[in-house]
């Protein structure tokens, strides 16, 4: 059965050969030169906002590769990483949108340039009260996300926390 079945395939290679070869133009064709093909590699760019806050914790505030941008949770802190407006969720939030707005005007955009927010907060309740202040923030569409009820943030002053995706049309 095995020689059987090598001897067809043989016979179909044999055949297939043939008919290619009948098709074929016997006059010389000369090569057509195709452009040499581009390869772009995207090499990440990092933003710090807080660079010695960023470096005692171990993470960079953004990273831009190509026309997205990551932008990691934004909490109410000042220059030196001290918690602020500790127990004020309001001012907390507008704090949150402060520092994310600096990220966005580095790299030239807007909040209409966010695609994806999603918010960690240990209030829920305070944060829906709260939530129509990102209608301010987001004049003429509101991003993809999630809303997250969390047990704790990184310190226990913070109560709220946005992080962003954002797509840089160029």
């Amino acid at each position: 059965m095995k020689k059987t079945y090598l001897k067809n395939i043989s016979v179909i290679l044999l055949v297939a050969s043939l008919c290619f070869g009948c098709n074929q133009n016997n006059t010389e064709k000369t090569p057509v030169e195709l452009p040499p093909i581009e390869v772009k590699a995207e090499v990440p760019e990092y933003f710090q906002l807080r660079p010695e806050v960023e470096k005692l914790f171990g993470y960079s505030h953004a990273v831009k590769i190509g026309n997205d941008i990551k932008i990691s949770g934004a909490v109410s802190m000042d220059a030196d990483g001290t918690p602020t407006a500790a127990g004020n969720f309001e001012q907390q939030m507008i704090n949150c949108y402060a520092d994310l707005q600096k990220i966005l005007n580095h790299y030239g955009c807007t909040f209409d340039d966010v695609v994806v927010e999603n918010i960690f907060t240990t209030n829920m309740p305070k944060f829906l009260e709260a939530a129509a202040y990102r209608n301010e923030i987001y004049t003429k569409q509101f991003p993809a996300g999630s809303w997250l009820g969390v047990k704790e943030l990184a310190m226990p002053e913070f109560m709220i926390e946005i992080e962003l995706e954002v797509f840089k049309k160029e």
